[in-house]
């Protein structure tokens, strides 16, 4: 089984760390695992999108031009990469930010408001893991107990105590019901 994820948004919404959340993921369950960042030369604001591959196979192109799961945190997001889902796919789209719809009948769509529920939580930045939970709650591509370790992992141990926002943002998404 091969998942290949694009997650896209605008600089500064965590599109980076929620890739290397679902790349840790991978790898503690033993996948073959490839994660390529890629954003604009603004730090924050700018375009950024992630592509992570999570296999049972080798991985022969880091790069996913046809995702099998896409997660979106913006308009021009959506409107650049949902054609290239294919067919089967999984969108999963932070409706807060995101105003239009996916028109496409052969993929599950997913629309949470992830930012919103990140404010209302005291949560603040904590949307992109929000999308995330959502994500694993849908397609389960990896144990709910490997994707905690995976952020315990990924958080950086000056912030550890991040980790407990991060683990109540994914059982906001986890919980999510549309």
């Amino acid at each position: 089984m091969t998942h290949d994820i694009l997650l896209a948004g605008f600089g500064g919404q965590g599109i980076l760390f929620a890739g290397k959340i679902l790349a840790y993921s991978g790898l503690m369950d033993e996948k073959e695992v490839s994660w390529l960042p890629s954003y604009g030369p603004e730090m924050r604001g700018g375009t950024c999108n992630c592509s992570v591959c999570i296999s049972d196979e080798p991985i022969g192109s880091p790069l996913v031009l046809e995702p099998s799961i896409l997660v979106v945190m913006n308009t021009p997001s959506l409107e650049k990469f949902s054609g290239s889902v294919k067919s089967g796919g999984v969108i999963v789209v932070d409706s807060t930010m995101v105003d239009a719809k996916v028109d496409r009948n052969d993929v599950k769509t997913f629309y949470i408001p992830a930012t919103k529920l990140a404010q209302e939580n005291d949560l603040a930045g904590g949307a992109n893991i929000i999308l995330l939970g959502k994500l694993f709650r849908e397609t389960n591509i990896v144990s709910a107990e490997t994707f905690k370790k995976a952020i315990e992992k990924v958080v950086p141990a000056k912030k550890a105590a991040l980790a407990a926002n991060n683990l109540k943002a994914v059982k906001l998404g986890l919980d999510y019901a549309d």
